[in-house]
């Protein structure tokens, strides 16, 4: 009988649970898009919290196959979003409150992790950062943009943006397209049609560490109305700035740090374009920072990382 790590990760996004081997085998990867409507660019608090209460039960199914020729001996959970004491979210308590209830039923160890501590450990799974104490991070999602350094499994904030996070510029302007929220993956395949000519200029702050996005959010609003403008091009050039404005970022961590490796995490970093575009822009830098991508799957919102967290909690 195998002994398993239960992890579940309730954001703004997804609920999702996960289920893991103390040797760090995946064994359920379970996740379901929080439902928005048409032309809304989120989810309230509020909203969200109570989607996830209808669809946990939804989500959790898989693990009944799981358990039955295994032993549940730990539950871990996101209980914030990033591991500071003023992060809090209402919605990582649903997830919390399940795991808990789980580990004291069962009278297993109850391992509280945050949301972005999740999302490293997920994309740095199989990847040759996995068992490296210390490297860059760049958490890129629609809640987050934040170039990390990551030493010991704590995060120290390098530089971030000073308003709009990256998939919030993807998502807000896909849904100006009349896209579905979230709008990466449909933006992704309708930029892949059009060309970039660097119409954005990015915005940097801070030694190039911070950066704006709002004013380039702004500027496409306006290309949109006026209608001059295919909007494949558009969306390429979203594609092109945010791979620029990451480049820059990386560069500027590189030169304050020493560090040369960089692990990128969070929904943004899962577009197969995006890294591309990333890669293209890294070798103008000379290749002084290696950008190392997570599995897409693993790459936006999951419990996967949740759950090696507590895994490796449990053994140690």
């Amino acid at each position: 009988m195998r002994d398993l790590v239960l992890g579940f990760d309730t954001s703004n996004y997804r609920t999702s649970v996960a289920a893991v081997t103390l040797a760090g085998q995946i064994i359920v990867n379970s996740r379901m898009l929080l439902p928005v409507k048409s032309g809304e660019r989120g989810l309230r608090q509020s909203d969200a919290l109570y989607l996830h209460l209808k669809q946990i039960a939804r989500i959790t199914a898989p693990l009944r196959e799981a358990v039955q020729d295994g032993r549940i001996v730990a539950v871990g959970a996101s209980c914030m979003p990033r591991n500071r004491s003023d992060s809090y979210m209402p919605v990582f308590e649903v997830g919390k409150a399940v795991g808990k209830t789980i580990a004291d039923t069962l009278n297993v160890p109850f391992f509280q992790t945050d949301h972005q501590s999740g999302h490293v450990r997920a994309a740095a799974y199989g990847t040759d950062l996995e068992n490296e104490a210390r490297f860059m991070a760049f958490h890129l999602s629609g809640g987050t943009m934040e170039l990390l350094k990551w030493e010991d499994g704590c995060a120290e904030i390098l530089g971030r943006t000073l308003d709009l996070n990256a998939g919030q510029l993807v998502d807000r302007v896909g849904v100006a397209m009349g896209l579905p929220f979230p709008a990466g993956p449909e933006l992704e395949k309708m930029a892949l049609r059009g060309t970039a000519r660097g119409l954005l200029g990015v915005s940097m702050e801070n030694g190039d560490l911070d950066c704006h996005l709002s004013g380039a959010e702004s500027q496409i609003q306006r290309w949109l109305k006026d209608g001059n403008d295919p909007w494949e091009d558009l969306a390429r050039e979203i594609y092109d700035l945010l791979a620029r404005t990451v480049a820059r970022m990386l560069e500027a961590g590189r030169k304050k740090t020493g560090l040369t490796q960089a692990l990128l995490a969070g929904g943004v970093s899962a577009s197969a374009l995006f890294r591309q575009e990333l890669i293209r822009r890294l070798e103008k830098h000379g290749n002084a920072v290696r950008p190392i991508f997570g599995d897409p799957e693993l790459s936006g919102d999951n419990a996967v990382g949740v759950a090696l967290i507590a895994a490796d909690r449990f053994r140690y």
